[in-house]
């Protein structure tokens, strides 16, 4: 029997019940395409039968052998007919168990067709979810790509307009670098043309006053001195008349006529006439060390970056990061507010009074130096050119200012000249603070060194080293001693007379330099040396001895950054990042 024989057979009898039923159309429709379906399954199915088939047409070909042989014996009878049928009936057994065997295996194989069928489907199954998920990730995939395309369209542009604004910026910065450079120019060119213009008139006068001196001046006789008796023995004539120089009259013509040319040439000055005078110089004898706190205020409304008192020890002034400027009244171990001084854009690094004591000078944040007068909340001046915050500003004079700054420049103003910058020097180390001491300026720098420059020549003349950064210096009644604090918590003291390497250093348990700018003072005496710690408390050193004299505790939360003592040598005020004014003394 051969594979297409087990075929129709099949067929047939999956057909055979539809013969001589009378079914209708559809119904036989239904039984061809199951037929086709079940001939399909025969093709496909062929290879994994082929062992079964070819078993098959073995046991075929030995039964076809066995009735030959039954034949055989039929026809031709012998002896050992029984041998023969018994062989057959094992042949025949054996037969069948194979063919048990074969249709066992069917089974098996079968049922592992319908499993992998049944597998078939599951992944079908299966991969119809993951090609809809597929499909779903695909169109997140695109919606994410064409957010991605916005947003890189918006990065693109937000970065376009970043790259012009930085354009504009560098060209806004050069551009402000050169207006600054023009204004100086200018300023520097009118007052050199104020200055000769004064010069001239000046010359001019002088010329005038002398052609008057050296002229004659006839004056009545009634209007002259009495005449000496050899001028009496003359015949007088009509209206007699004297003639006298200039310069024998009284001398006050001459003395109110250079009054009226100084005050006319000071009109063109940023100073007053009270400014010129010369006033004395207050020695304290001796200082005293302050024991408690007298009052304790909140003085500002943001952080206190200085504080200084005035030549005669009645007023204070106090600023910090507000912008402000305040002035207190000291009486009677007390501080009161007199007046605020506005008009700087940035906070306050450092305050000094001017000899006078009619002006007051600020170094800000705001790349400028402030002159007020004390009558007056208004700025008089603002001293601008520094590219970076100012941190100190000094009278070198009474028509002089230094100021030192961020930029690592230090530069000379003129008052007398429209508040002209007269000079730079560049250092290029941040300026943290400068003195001044009979023609000469000494500034302190990051760079741990400390220069002395001639301010006539406008020259270094020399470097002392510092154990560190330098955040303060100050400089003693005397112009004797010269303090400075750095960042390695350390005070030490230089003497001026002799500008050697020697120098004594100040430490205390306990003290560290709280910030960049922590100022500490000399004593108006020269004697002690103040200074405001990290830990809120005021330490106090014997320069004789070089201990610590006292540490005045529990006054401030926060770092102190500044103290000042009075020049009466009664008061020290210290103030910190917290608004906080503390008035110490021992009385």
């Amino acid at each position: 029997m051969t594979d297409s024989a087990g075929g129709s057979q099949r067929c047939a009898r999956v057909g055979a019940p539809g013969r001589g039923s009378g079914k209708s159309a559809s119904e036989t429709r239904w039984r061809r395409h199951i037929v086709g379906q079940l001939k399909h399954r025969d093709l496909s199915q062929h290879a994994k039968f082929q062992d079964l088939i070819r078993f098959y047409t073995q046991l075929l070909e030995k039964s076809s052998l066995t009735k030959g042989l039954l034949n055989h014996s039929s026809r031709c009878p012998s002896a050992d007919s029984s041998c023969s049928v018994s062989s057959l009936k094992k042949t025949t057994g054996e037969l069948a168990y194979q063919v048990l065997e074969l249709q066992q295996q069917i089974k098996i194989r079968e049922s592992v067709l319908d499993e992998q069928h049944a597998r078939l489907v599951e992944g079908e199954r299966r991969l119809e979810g993951a090609l809809d998920a597929r499909q779903a990730l695909r169109g997140q995939v695109e919606q994410v790509q064409a957010d991605n395309g916005t947003l890189k369209a918006e990065y693109d542009a937000l970065l376009e307009r970043q790259r012009a604004a930085e354009t504009r910026l560098r060209d806004e910065t050069l551009r402000e670098g050169r207006l600054l450079k023009d204004i100086i120019q200018l300023k520097q060119q009118a007052a050199e043309r104020l200055n000769s213009r004064n010069e001239r008139k000046s010359r001019a006068r002088e010329a005038k006053l002398q052609t008057a001196a050296r002229s004659k001046v006839t004056m009545d006789s009634c209007c002259s001195a009495p005449s000496s008796p050899e001028t009496s023995e003359t015949p007088a004539r009509g209206h007699t008349r004297l003639f006298r120089s200039a310069s024998a009259s009284s001398p006050r013509i001459l003395s109110s006529i250079r009054e009226l040319f100084d005050r006319k040439r000071r009109g063109h000055s940023v100073c007053s006439v009270e400014e010129d005078l010369v006033f004395p110089v207050r020695i304290c004898l001796s200082a005293r060390v302050p024991a408690r706190a007298l009052q304790v205020l909140e003085a500002h409304e943001q952080g206190i970056n200085a504080v200084r008192f005035s030549s005669s020890s009645d007023l204070l002034a106090t600023g910090g990061t507000d912008r402000l400027v305040k002035l207190w009244a000291v009486r009677a171990g007390s501080l009161s507010h007199r007046a605020t001084l506005e008009g700087s854009s940035g906070g306050i690094t450092c305050i000094e009074f001017d000899p006078a004591g009619f002006r007051i000078l600020a170094a800000s944040y705001d790349k400028s130096a402030l002159l007020w007068r004390l009558d007056d909340s208004a700025p008089k001046l603002t001293l601008t050119g520094h590219s970076r915050k100012v941190t100190a500003a000094r009278f070198s004079s009474v028509h002089q200012v230094v100021t030192g700054s961020a930029d690592g420049t230090v530069r000379l103003w003129d008052l007398q000249r429209a508040a002209a910058c007269v000079q730079v020097v560049t250092v290029l180390s941040y300026c943290s603070d400068l003195v001044c001491s009979e023609n000469c300026v000494i500034s302190g720098h990051f760079d741990s060194k400390i220069r002395v420059w001639d301010s006539r020549m406008v020259s270094c003349v020399q470097e002392l080293p510092a154990p560190g950064k330098v955040t303060s210096l100050d400089v003693s009644a005397d112009h004797r001693q010269l303090l400075s604090c750095c960042r390695d918590d350390c005070l030490q003291l230089v003497d001026l007379r002799r500008w050697s390497n020697d120098r004594v250093c100040f430490r205390a348990e306990g003290f560290k330099c709280g910030s960049d700018s922590t100022k500490a003072v000399i004593s108006p005496d020269g004697c002690f040396l103040a200074a405001g710690s990290a830990d809120g408390a005021v330490y106090i050193w014997n320069v004789s001895t070089g201990n610590l004299e006292t540490r005045l505790p529990d006054k401030h939360s926060s770092p102190i950054s500044a103290v000042s003592w009075s020049l009466s040598g009664e008061y020290v005020v210290s103030v910190d990042k917290s608004r906080r004014a503390v008035l110490w003394s021992d009385i």
